[in-house]
């Protein structure tokens, strides 16, 4: 069972109070397919990049068993970039530059050896952009997963809405939540979401973990306390990688497999924000990635008797 991952493959520059990068690898799809390849090996790469991108690049997501057939580089042209600034509270950033180059004409093409895909991960791209590849599966995959952000309810919501109702799994932050939905209360929220289309949601509260909701059942992960957080910049795409990629191996879409899932999720998430990119996703160990799930499970797993 085949994993599909479509999103974008950039350069990242990036500035936390612990330090500065020039440009490093970056993009959602790049943290989404690291991550998931710790679970689920051969994952089918949809993207677009210039022809600044090094092939080193390329190479490294191949050692990840990621296939790139998907990946069209463009000639004469540049890679996607953006730079961000964060706050001391490394929950706020400002954005310094967003130079689209590629990503603004692109059309995301599913090559035919893709088609046998059942798990499909949408990573943060222009709602429409999202549908084109929906509509262009030949058959419907067993689970959609979508992310997005705030900039696409504020400039393209009508286009936004119709892709909800064309996936199962909607991920994005309380903030984003709230704004979806206009309701403060994350629980009113999530019943307003879950009316648009998809059956779960996620949302997911940085530092604070994540809740898993679907009809009447609610789900909550927390985060794993960290004694140093350099970069939260691909967090939430390392999170979606782990999920989506535990999912498509375990072949299990059951809501008590969907909470493990956040579990793994919430684990690959920890490990991108130890060091700045994609740096620390690179090279895990099975053995590591074991152990620092081993280590949420320690953090909520607890014997109680009722008197």
């Amino acid at each position: 069972m085949s994993l599909l991952v479509i999103g974008t493959v950039a350069f990242d520059a990036i500035e936390t109070p612990f330090g500065k990068t020039d440009k490093i690898l970056g993009g959602a799809a790049t943290y989404i397919s690291l991550a998931a390849s710790y679970f689920k090996k051969n994952i089918n790469l949809v993207s677009v990049v210039g022809e600044d991108f090094p092939n080193s690049n390329i190479q490294m997501l191949q050692k990840h068993t990621v296939n790139t057939d998907g990946l069209q580089i463009l000639k004469g042209q540049k890679t996607f970039f953006w730079a961000g600034k964060y706050h001391n509270d490394m929950n706020t950033r400002d954005t310094i530059t967003t130079e689209l180059n590629v990503l603004e004409n692109f059309n995301p093409v599913v090559p035919e050896h893709y088609q046998d895909c059942e798990f499909l991960m949408l990573g943060n791209l222009v709602p429409m952009v999202q549908q084109k590849v929906i509509k262009q599966m030949k058959q419907r995959p067993k689970l959609i997963v979508m992310d997005t952000m705030n900039f696409w309810m504020e400039v393209a919501m009508n286009d936004l809405k119709e892709t909800l109702k064309m996936v199962d799994v909607l991920t994005i932050n309380d903030e984003e939540a709230r704004i979806l939905s206009g309701e403060y209360s994350l629980v009113k929220a999530s019943q307003k979401i879950l009316k648009m289309g998809p059956k779960y949601l996620i949302i997911k509260k940085g530092e604070h973990g994540a809740l898993l909701f679907h009809e009447d059942q609610v789900f909550f992960a927390p985060a794993l306390p960290l004694e140093e957080v350099f970069d939260p910049t691909g967090a939430g795409d390392s999170f979606a990688g782990g999920f989506i990629g535990y999912l498509a191996e375990t072949k299990d879409i059951s809501f008590d497999n969907m909470k493990r899932a956040i579990i793994f999720g919430s684990a690959m998430a920890s490990f991108c924000v130890e060091k700045f990119g994609t740096e620390r996703l690179i090279g895990l160990t099975q053995e590591q990635v074991e152990q620092r799930v081993q280590e949420f499970i320690d953090l909520v797993q607890f014997d109680i008797a009722l008197v």
